[in-house]
Protein backbone atom coordinates (compact mmCIF):
# COMPACT_ATOMS: atom_id res chain seq x y z
CA UNK A 1 0.00 0.00 0.00
CA UNK A 2 2.75 2.42 -0.78
CA UNK A 3 0.67 4.49 -2.96
CA UNK A 4 -1.59 5.92 -0.80
CA UNK A 5 -2.53 9.45 -1.66
CA UNK A 6 -3.93 9.92 2.20
CA UNK A 7 -0.97 8.89 4.27
CA UNK A 8 -1.65 9.70 8.42
CA UNK A 9 2.23 8.46 9.16
CA UNK A 10 3.47 11.39 6.77
CA UNK A 11 3.26 15.06 7.25
CA UNK A 12 4.13 16.79 3.96
CA UNK A 13 5.74 19.84 3.61
CA UNK A 14 4.14 22.09 1.37
CA UNK A 15 5.85 24.48 -1.49
CA UNK A 16 4.63 28.19 0.53
CA UNK A 17 4.21 27.88 4.47
CA UNK A 18 3.51 29.87 7.38
CA UNK A 19 6.59 28.94 10.27
CA UNK A 20 6.29 32.38 11.89
CA UNK A 21 2.44 32.84 11.68
CA UNK A 22 -1.66 31.70 11.51
CA UNK A 23 -1.77 28.78 8.73
CA UNK A 24 -2.71 30.72 5.26
CA UNK A 25 -5.62 29.00 3.49
CA UNK A 26 -7.85 29.26 0.49
CA UNK A 27 -11.35 28.26 0.76
CA UNK A 28 -12.76 26.55 -2.60
CA UNK A 29 -16.75 26.68 -1.94
CA UNK A 30 -17.18 29.06 0.90
CA UNK A 31 -20.82 29.70 0.61
CA UNK A 32 -21.60 25.96 0.61
CA UNK A 33 -21.51 23.79 3.84
CA UNK A 34 -18.41 22.84 3.91
CA UNK A 35 -16.90 26.65 3.52
CA UNK A 36 -19.36 28.33 6.00
CA UNK A 37 -18.54 25.62 8.84
CA UNK A 38 -14.64 26.04 7.73
CA UNK A 39 -14.97 30.00 8.44
CA UNK A 40 -16.55 29.34 11.41
CA UNK A 41 -13.38 27.46 12.92
CA UNK A 42 -11.39 29.77 11.55
CA UNK A 43 -12.90 32.79 12.86
CA UNK A 44 -12.58 30.85 16.38
CA UNK A 45 -9.32 30.24 15.97
CA UNK A 46 -7.59 33.47 14.41
CA UNK A 47 -4.10 32.37 15.83
CA UNK A 48 -3.87 29.26 13.54
CA UNK A 49 -5.75 29.88 10.60
CA UNK A 50 -5.72 33.33 8.13
CA UNK A 51 -7.71 32.85 4.91
CA UNK A 52 -6.14 34.68 1.91
CA UNK A 53 -8.83 33.63 -0.73
CA UNK A 54 -12.49 32.64 -1.21
CA UNK A 55 -14.47 30.98 -4.17
CA UNK A 56 -17.62 30.37 -4.53
CA UNK A 57 -19.85 29.28 -7.28
CA UNK A 58 -21.83 33.56 -7.50
CA UNK A 59 -25.37 32.11 -6.35
CA UNK A 60 -24.95 33.70 -3.36
CA UNK A 61 -22.96 36.80 -3.63
CA UNK A 62 -24.20 38.43 -0.46
CA UNK A 63 -22.69 36.30 2.03
CA UNK A 64 -19.64 35.49 0.32
CA UNK A 65 -19.22 39.54 0.04
CA UNK A 66 -19.89 39.09 3.88
CA UNK A 67 -17.42 36.86 4.59
CA UNK A 68 -14.54 38.57 2.53
CA UNK A 69 -15.11 41.19 4.60
CA UNK A 70 -14.96 39.69 7.89
CA UNK A 71 -12.00 37.32 6.87
CA UNK A 72 -10.06 40.52 5.22
CA UNK A 73 -8.91 37.94 2.25
CA UNK A 74 -7.05 39.42 -0.54
CA UNK A 75 -9.41 37.54 -3.44
CA UNK A 76 -12.82 36.49 -3.83
CA UNK A 77 -13.51 34.85 -7.18
CA UNK A 78 -17.25 33.59 -8.68
CA UNK A 79 -17.81 30.71 -11.38
CA UNK A 80 -20.26 32.26 -12.77
CA UNK A 81 -19.04 35.71 -14.95
CA UNK A 82 -23.05 36.81 -15.10
CA UNK A 83 -22.87 37.03 -10.93
CA UNK A 84 -20.13 39.82 -11.31
CA UNK A 85 -21.63 43.79 -10.98
CA UNK A 86 -23.78 41.70 -7.88
CA UNK A 87 -20.78 40.85 -5.96
CA UNK A 88 -19.13 44.13 -7.21
CA UNK A 89 -21.89 45.77 -5.12
CA UNK A 90 -22.04 43.64 -2.40
CA UNK A 91 -18.48 44.17 -1.72
CA UNK A 92 -19.18 48.35 -2.00
CA UNK A 93 -21.77 48.03 0.26
CA UNK A 94 -19.77 46.26 3.05
CA UNK A 95 -16.29 48.02 2.90
CA UNK A 96 -16.02 51.71 3.96
CA UNK A 97 -13.80 54.48 2.74
CA UNK A 98 -10.19 53.50 2.53
CA UNK A 99 -10.83 49.80 2.91
CA UNK A 100 -9.19 48.20 0.26
CA UNK A 101 -11.17 46.01 -1.88
CA UNK A 102 -10.28 42.37 -2.63
CA UNK A 103 -8.92 41.41 -5.95
CA UNK A 104 -11.71 39.58 -7.88
CA UNK A 105 -11.77 36.82 -10.25
CA UNK A 106 -14.78 35.68 -12.29
CA UNK A 107 -15.07 32.62 -14.49
CA UNK A 108 -14.81 28.91 -15.01
CA UNK A 109 -11.02 29.03 -14.51
CA UNK A 110 -10.85 31.09 -11.14
CA UNK A 111 -10.88 28.71 -8.76
CA UNK A 112 -8.46 26.63 -10.44
CA UNK A 113 -6.49 30.01 -10.16
CA UNK A 114 -6.63 31.00 -6.57
CA UNK A 115 -6.02 26.75 -5.61
CA UNK A 116 -2.38 27.46 -7.09
CA UNK A 117 -2.33 30.75 -5.38
CA UNK A 118 0.39 31.48 -2.75
CA UNK A 119 -0.87 29.82 0.36
CA UNK A 120 0.18 26.78 3.06
CA UNK A 121 -3.75 24.69 2.72
CA UNK A 122 -5.97 24.33 0.32
CA UNK A 123 -9.87 23.30 1.22
CA UNK A 124 -11.63 22.17 -1.58
CA UNK A 125 -15.11 22.33 -0.91
CA UNK A 126 -16.51 22.30 -4.20
CA UNK A 127 -19.37 19.72 -5.26
CA UNK A 128 -19.15 18.14 -8.23
CA UNK A 129 -16.81 16.83 -10.99
CA UNK A 130 -15.94 20.98 -11.56
CA UNK A 131 -13.59 20.58 -8.48
CA UNK A 132 -11.47 18.18 -10.11
CA UNK A 133 -9.26 21.01 -11.72
CA UNK A 134 -8.64 23.24 -8.63
CA UNK A 135 -7.85 19.86 -7.28
CA UNK A 136 -5.00 19.23 -10.07
CA UNK A 137 -3.78 23.00 -9.41
CA UNK A 138 -3.25 22.77 -5.72
CA UNK A 139 -1.44 19.66 -6.12
CA UNK A 140 1.02 20.44 -8.77
CA UNK A 141 1.89 23.96 -6.78
CA UNK A 142 2.63 22.22 -3.68
CA UNK A 143 0.06 22.97 -1.50
CA UNK A 144 -1.73 20.79 1.21
CA UNK A 145 -5.07 20.13 0.13
CA UNK A 146 -7.52 19.22 2.73
CA UNK A 147 -10.09 18.19 -0.04
CA UNK A 148 -13.80 17.70 0.93
CA UNK A 149 -14.25 17.77 -3.05
CA UNK A 150 -14.62 13.52 -3.63
CA UNK A 151 -15.82 13.60 -6.99
CA UNK A 152 -12.07 14.77 -7.59
CA UNK A 153 -11.13 11.24 -7.00
CA UNK A 154 -14.11 10.02 -8.12
CA UNK A 155 -14.05 11.07 -12.12
CA UNK A 156 -10.09 11.85 -12.01
CA UNK A 157 -8.75 9.46 -9.83
CA UNK A 158 -5.53 8.54 -12.23
CA UNK A 159 -5.06 11.76 -13.15
CA UNK A 160 -5.10 13.33 -9.10
CA UNK A 161 -2.68 9.81 -7.86
CA UNK A 162 -0.12 10.94 -10.70
CA UNK A 163 0.67 14.27 -9.38
CA UNK A 164 -0.20 13.87 -5.51
CA UNK A 165 2.42 12.95 -2.83
CA UNK A 166 2.68 11.04 -0.27
CA UNK A 167 0.39 13.00 2.58
CA UNK A 168 -0.66 15.81 0.27
CA UNK A 169 -4.14 14.92 1.04
CA UNK A 170 -6.08 15.41 4.48
CA UNK A 171 -9.40 13.94 3.79
CA UNK A 172 -12.33 15.67 5.06
CA UNK A 173 -15.44 14.21 4.02
CA UNK A 174 -16.16 12.39 8.04
CA UNK A 175 -15.57 8.23 6.36
CA UNK A 176 -12.51 9.20 4.78
CA UNK A 177 -11.23 11.09 7.86
CA UNK A 178 -12.33 9.07 10.36
CA UNK A 179 -10.01 6.43 8.17
CA UNK A 180 -7.19 8.52 8.06
CA UNK A 181 -7.01 8.86 11.89
CA UNK A 182 -7.88 4.84 12.45
CA UNK A 183 -4.61 4.00 10.19
CA UNK A 184 -2.67 5.95 12.24
CA UNK A 185 -2.92 3.15 14.68
CA UNK A 186 -0.78 1.13 12.59
CA UNK A 187 1.64 0.31 10.31
CA UNK A 188 0.37 -0.18 6.39
CA UNK A 189 0.85 -3.61 5.82
CA UNK A 190 -0.90 -4.74 9.65
CA UNK A 191 -4.66 -3.74 7.47
CA UNK A 192 -6.60 -6.27 6.90
CA UNK A 193 -9.93 -3.95 5.80
CA UNK A 194 -11.62 -1.27 5.69
CA UNK A 195 -14.99 -0.83 7.29
CA UNK A 196 -17.34 2.49 6.11
CA UNK A 197 -20.11 3.13 7.99
CA UNK A 198 -23.11 4.31 6.59
CA UNK A 199 -26.17 5.45 7.63
CA UNK A 200 -28.74 3.73 5.81
CA UNK A 201 -30.79 6.97 5.24
CA UNK A 202 -34.49 7.41 5.79
CA UNK A 203 -35.28 3.60 4.06
CA UNK A 204 -33.36 1.43 5.61
CA UNK A 205 -34.79 -1.87 5.90
CA UNK A 206 -36.92 -1.82 3.01
CA UNK A 207 -37.46 -3.97 -0.17
CA UNK A 208 -36.59 -3.06 -3.58
CA UNK A 209 -40.51 -3.76 -4.17
CA UNK A 210 -41.44 -0.99 -1.26
CA UNK A 211 -38.82 1.59 -2.44
CA UNK A 212 -40.04 1.56 -6.08
CA UNK A 213 -43.66 4.07 -4.66
CA UNK A 214 -40.59 6.69 -2.40
CA UNK A 215 -41.58 10.29 -3.75
CA UNK A 216 -39.07 12.67 -3.32
CA UNK A 217 -40.27 14.45 -0.73
CA UNK A 218 -39.73 11.14 1.49
CA UNK A 219 -35.75 10.88 0.20
CA UNK A 220 -34.91 14.43 1.39
CA UNK A 221 -35.96 14.01 5.11
CA UNK A 222 -32.36 12.22 5.81
CA UNK A 223 -32.42 11.26 9.60
CA UNK A 224 -29.23 12.06 10.36
CA UNK A 225 -27.56 14.70 8.22
CA UNK A 226 -28.71 18.47 6.72
CA UNK A 227 -27.10 18.08 3.31
CA UNK A 228 -28.02 19.53 -0.03
CA UNK A 229 -30.46 17.62 -2.59
CA UNK A 230 -28.34 15.86 -4.71
CA UNK A 231 -26.29 14.49 -1.40
CA UNK A 232 -29.56 13.63 0.02
CA UNK A 233 -30.81 11.89 -2.49
CA UNK A 234 -27.70 9.79 -3.00
CA UNK A 235 -27.40 9.21 0.65
CA UNK A 236 -30.75 7.77 0.32
CA UNK A 237 -29.68 5.30 -2.13
CA UNK A 238 -26.64 4.69 -1.14
CA UNK A 239 -24.98 6.09 -4.24
CA UNK A 240 -22.85 8.56 -1.82
CA UNK A 241 -21.47 5.41 -0.22
CA UNK A 242 -20.56 3.50 -3.40
CA UNK A 243 -18.50 7.05 -4.03
CA UNK A 244 -17.01 6.72 -0.90
CA UNK A 245 -15.79 3.06 -1.49
CA UNK A 246 -13.92 4.21 -5.11
CA UNK A 247 -12.72 7.39 -2.84
CA UNK A 248 -11.84 5.01 0.07
CA UNK A 249 -9.62 2.35 -2.79
CA UNK A 250 -7.90 5.67 -4.00
CA UNK A 251 -7.42 7.41 -1.10
CA UNK A 252 -5.60 4.80 1.04
CA UNK A 253 -4.57 1.96 -1.69
CA UNK A 254 -6.71 -1.13 -0.38
CA UNK A 255 -8.46 -3.14 -2.77
CA UNK A 256 -12.03 -3.34 -3.60
CA UNK A 257 -12.90 -6.75 -1.81
CA UNK A 258 -11.18 -5.70 1.42
CA UNK A 259 -13.64 -2.61 1.65
CA UNK A 260 -16.93 -3.38 3.46
CA UNK A 261 -20.02 -1.22 4.18
CA UNK A 262 -21.82 -1.31 7.29
CA UNK A 263 -24.88 0.39 8.32
CA UNK A 264 -24.80 2.51 11.33
CA UNK A 265 -28.14 4.41 11.66
CA UNK A 266 -26.73 6.76 14.77
CA UNK A 267 -23.83 8.36 12.61
CA UNK A 268 -21.13 8.09 15.56
CA UNK A 269 -19.01 5.46 14.46
CA UNK A 270 -17.75 7.22 10.97
CA UNK A 271 -15.65 4.57 9.81
CA UNK A 272 -13.28 1.67 11.33
CA UNK A 273 -10.12 -0.16 10.40
CA UNK A 274 -9.87 -3.67 11.24
CA UNK A 275 -5.95 -4.93 11.47
CA UNK A 276 -4.85 -8.42 11.22
CA UNK A 277 -4.34 -9.03 14.49
CA UNK A 278 -8.52 -9.03 14.91
CA UNK A 279 -7.92 -5.64 16.52
CA UNK A 280 -10.86 -2.94 14.78
CA UNK A 281 -10.44 0.98 15.59
CA UNK A 282 -13.13 2.90 14.97
CA UNK A 283 -13.65 6.83 15.43
CA UNK A 284 -16.25 8.39 16.81
CA UNK A 285 -18.01 11.66 17.42
CA UNK A 286 -21.32 13.13 17.24
CA UNK A 287 -22.59 14.13 13.41
CA UNK A 288 -20.80 17.16 13.16
CA UNK A 289 -18.71 18.00 10.10
CA UNK A 290 -16.71 20.81 11.97
CA UNK A 291 -14.45 18.30 13.01
CA UNK A 292 -13.19 16.31 9.99
CA UNK A 293 -13.18 20.26 8.67
CA UNK A 294 -10.80 21.30 11.42
CA UNK A 295 -8.68 18.08 10.82
CA UNK A 296 -8.10 18.49 7.32
CA UNK A 297 -7.19 22.50 7.57
CA UNK A 298 -4.40 21.63 11.08
CA UNK A 299 -3.45 18.47 10.41
CA UNK A 300 -1.13 17.39 11.93
CA UNK A 301 -2.28 18.76 14.67
CA UNK A 302 -6.03 18.96 16.10
CA UNK A 303 -7.99 22.31 16.51
CA UNK A 304 -9.56 21.87 20.42
CA UNK A 305 -13.33 22.41 20.78
CA UNK A 306 -13.48 22.07 17.06
CA UNK A 307 -16.83 20.30 18.02
CA UNK A 308 -18.60 18.81 21.06
CA UNK A 309 -17.28 15.14 21.77
CA UNK A 310 -19.67 12.05 22.89
CA UNK A 311 -21.24 12.60 25.91
CA UNK A 312 -20.54 9.87 27.99
CA UNK A 313 -22.56 10.71 30.90
CA UNK A 314 -25.36 9.16 28.67
CA UNK A 315 -26.57 5.96 28.31
CA UNK A 316 -26.63 5.26 24.24
CA UNK A 317 -27.00 2.48 21.51
CA UNK A 318 -25.47 1.77 18.60
CA UNK A 319 -26.30 -0.41 16.23
CA UNK A 320 -24.86 -2.16 13.30
CA UNK A 321 -26.38 -4.00 10.50
CA UNK A 322 -25.05 -5.74 7.15
CA UNK A 323 -25.92 -4.46 3.92
CA UNK A 324 -28.79 -5.30 1.79
CA UNK A 325 -27.13 -5.07 -1.30
CA UNK A 326 -30.41 -6.37 -3.11
CA UNK A 327 -32.03 -3.11 -2.08
CA UNK A 328 -29.53 -1.20 -2.58
CA UNK A 329 -27.35 -2.42 -5.41
CA UNK A 330 -25.49 1.14 -6.05
CA UNK A 331 -22.67 -0.18 -3.36
CA UNK A 332 -21.55 -3.28 -5.68
CA UNK A 333 -22.13 -1.69 -9.13
CA UNK A 334 -20.14 1.39 -7.87
CA UNK A 335 -17.38 -1.28 -6.43
CA UNK A 336 -17.70 -3.08 -10.33
CA UNK A 337 -17.22 0.63 -11.44
CA UNK A 338 -14.23 1.72 -9.71
CA UNK A 339 -12.76 -1.92 -10.73
CA UNK A 340 -13.22 -0.86 -14.42
CA UNK A 341 -10.92 2.25 -13.44
CA UNK A 342 -10.37 5.12 -16.41
CA UNK A 343 -13.65 7.25 -17.29
CA UNK A 344 -16.32 4.48 -15.77
CA UNK A 345 -16.51 6.17 -12.57
CA UNK A 346 -16.77 9.68 -14.29
CA UNK A 347 -19.92 7.97 -16.31
CA UNK A 348 -21.22 6.30 -12.76
CA UNK A 349 -21.26 9.72 -11.31
CA UNK A 350 -22.50 11.92 -14.09
CA UNK A 351 -25.50 9.71 -14.99
CA UNK A 352 -26.50 9.53 -11.53
CA UNK A 353 -26.76 13.43 -11.54
CA UNK A 354 -28.79 13.28 -14.31
CA UNK A 355 -30.98 10.28 -12.51
CA UNK A 356 -31.21 12.38 -9.31
CA UNK A 357 -32.40 15.36 -11.16
CA UNK A 358 -34.87 13.57 -13.16
CA UNK A 359 -36.36 11.48 -10.00
CA UNK A 360 -36.79 14.66 -8.28
CA UNK A 361 -38.88 16.59 -11.06
CA UNK A 362 -40.92 13.16 -10.79
CA UNK A 363 -40.08 11.46 -13.76
CA UNK A 364 -38.34 8.54 -12.81
CA UNK A 365 -38.99 6.17 -9.90
CA UNK A 366 -36.56 6.23 -7.02
CA UNK A 367 -35.39 3.00 -7.58
CA UNK A 368 -35.02 4.01 -11.52
CA UNK A 369 -32.29 6.21 -10.26
CA UNK A 370 -29.60 3.36 -9.82
CA UNK A 371 -31.37 1.11 -12.34
CA UNK A 372 -30.76 3.38 -15.58
CA UNK A 373 -26.81 4.44 -14.00
CA UNK A 374 -26.39 0.64 -14.47
CA UNK A 375 -27.58 0.72 -17.83
CA UNK A 376 -25.57 3.57 -18.70
CA UNK A 377 -22.17 2.13 -17.36
CA UNK A 378 -23.20 -1.21 -19.19
CA UNK A 379 -23.51 0.78 -22.34
CA UNK A 380 -20.40 2.87 -21.93
CA UNK A 381 -18.17 -0.55 -21.70
CA UNK A 382 -14.57 -0.87 -21.09
CA UNK A 383 -13.04 2.45 -20.41
CA UNK A 384 -9.71 3.90 -21.41
CA UNK A 385 -7.45 3.09 -18.65
CA UNK A 386 -3.63 4.05 -17.44
CA UNK A 387 -1.86 7.34 -17.65
CA UNK A 388 -3.13 8.07 -20.98
CA UNK A 389 -6.52 9.00 -19.03
CA UNK A 390 -6.83 13.32 -19.69
CA UNK A 391 -9.17 15.47 -18.53
CA UNK A 392 -10.67 15.80 -21.65
CA UNK A 393 -11.22 12.40 -21.38
CA UNK A 394 -13.21 12.91 -18.77
CA UNK A 395 -15.29 15.41 -19.82
CA UNK A 396 -16.32 13.64 -23.18
CA UNK A 397 -16.99 10.38 -20.87
CA UNK A 398 -18.92 12.87 -18.53
CA UNK A 399 -21.36 14.53 -21.62
CA UNK A 400 -22.00 11.63 -22.82
CA UNK A 401 -23.03 10.11 -19.73
CA UNK A 402 -25.23 12.92 -19.09
CA UNK A 403 -26.74 13.10 -22.57
CA UNK A 404 -27.73 9.35 -22.22
CA UNK A 405 -29.04 9.09 -18.65
CA UNK A 406 -31.09 11.94 -20.08
CA UNK A 407 -32.49 9.94 -22.78
CA UNK A 408 -33.11 6.42 -20.52
CA UNK A 409 -34.74 8.51 -17.91
CA UNK A 410 -36.98 10.54 -19.96
CA UNK A 411 -37.80 7.08 -21.48
CA UNK A 412 -38.94 5.72 -18.41
CA UNK A 413 -41.21 8.34 -17.66
CA UNK A 414 -43.11 7.98 -20.91
CA UNK A 415 -43.30 3.94 -20.13
CA UNK A 416 -42.46 3.48 -16.56
CA UNK A 417 -43.62 -0.31 -16.75
CA UNK A 418 -40.98 -0.34 -20.06
CA UNK A 419 -37.84 1.20 -18.05
CA UNK A 420 -35.78 -1.18 -18.16
CA UNK A 421 -36.77 -2.57 -21.91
Amino acid sequence: MTDSLAHPHLRFEPASGDPDGPRSIVILGSTGSIGTQAIDIVRRNPDRFRVTALSAAGGRTDLLAEQAHQLRVATVAVAREDALPALRAALAERYGAGEPLPEILAGPDAATELAASECHTVLNGITGSIGLAPTLAALKAGRVLALANKESLIVGGPLVKAVAKPGQIVPVDSEHSALFQALAGGERAEVRKLVVTASGGPFRGRTKRELAEVTPEQALAHPTWSMGPVVTINSATLVNKGLEVIEAHLLFDVPFDRIEVVVHPQSYIHSMVEFTDGSTLAQASPPDMRMPIALGIGWPERVPDAAPGVDWTKARTWEFFPLDASAFPSVPLACHVGDLGGTAPAVFNAANEECVAAFLEGGLPFTGIVDTVADVVAEHGTPARGTSLTVADVLEAETWARARARELAARAARTPSEARA
